[in-house]
């Protein structure tokens, strides 16, 4: 599909070998956690996922679309302690609020930075977020039962779907195109993605996330108009020019001699 839309270059695929079955259940032991039977067959088959798409603008490749799912020695837990950390140095853990909303109604619980979920990474998204696997509940026992969240680069959490099967459907259908994880936020992809959207429509989009309806986002603004240099030169008023005081007083005592000497040949007459 990618490869017969216009413009689509260099689609490379990397196939990777299957993962040892020893190396999942080393995994298992050290995050105390079991994998979820789907994603634990997925890496069965190949040990990750890796593909990539490219534009041409001006027959230069452009790399755009980016499918990732990281392999099973990188599904690194977020927000684990290192040992090269200072001892007071500020974590994820921190971030955590008693206050924050807990799921009610159609909103699910959202994950714990603390010690209460476990999460890790599968999709670093190309550094706009990052998709990850969340064990919920993990006190005092881990709970089998996992969800794929999309953490933003803001640090809040959204609900992408239950099951990794289904994330990986999400995956493959909107194409691996920038920031596609947005569309299922409050605030949707930026202006620039939803281009992208509009020219590589993913398979399954809701034709109403791109509808011109946030009009306000777009620049309207008219560089012509804006920087248009104005012809109109600005009116100097003239001012009379000053006199020194000393031909000021000189002035005021020739004009009181010639009505003095006017009135004295008037009443000569």
């Amino acid at each position: 599909l990618l490869e017969t839309s216009p413009g689509v270059a260099e689609v490379t695929f990397v196939e990777k070998e299957p993962a040892e079955r020893h190396t999942i259940i080393s995994w298992e032991q050290k995050n105390s956690c079991i994998l979820p039977e789907d994603l634990k067959n997925f890496y069965l088959m190949t040990d990750g996922f890796e593909m990539t798409w490219s534009v041409k603008t001006d027959d230069t490749p452009m790399p755009l679309g980016s499918m990732v799912i990281n392999s099973i020695s990188q599904l690194c837990r977020l927000g684990g302690s290192s040992m090269y950390t200072l001892p007071n140095a500020p974590t994820l853990a921190d971030l955590e609020d008693d206050t924050d909303e807990e799921g009610n109604g159609d909103k699910p619980e959202k994950p714990h930075f603390d010690s209460r979920s476990l999460i890790f990474e599968l999709d670093p998204c190309n550094g706009n977020g990052k998709v990850c696997l969340v064990y919920k509940h993990a006190e005092p026992v881990v709970s089998p039962d996992t969800e794929i969240w999309f953490l933003d680069r803001a640090l809040y959490w959204h609900f992408l779907t239950k099951t990794f099967t289904a994330y990986y459907r999400l995956l493959i259908t909107h194409l691996g195109l920038p920031q596609w994880q947005y569309a299922f936020t409050s605030y949707g992809v930026s202006p620039q993605a939803k281009q992208w959207f509009n020219m590589y429509k993913p398979i399954t989009i809701n034709t109403a996330l791109l509808s011109e309806e946030a009009d306000s986002f777009v620049n309207k603004l008219d560089p012509n108009k804006v920087f248009k240099s104005k012809n109109k030169t600005p009116v100097l008023k003239k001012k009379p020019p000053s006199q020194p005081a000393g031909s000021q007083k000189s002035h005021t005592s020739m004009t009181s001699a010639k009505t003095s000497s006017l009135a004295g040949n008037s009443s000569k007459k």
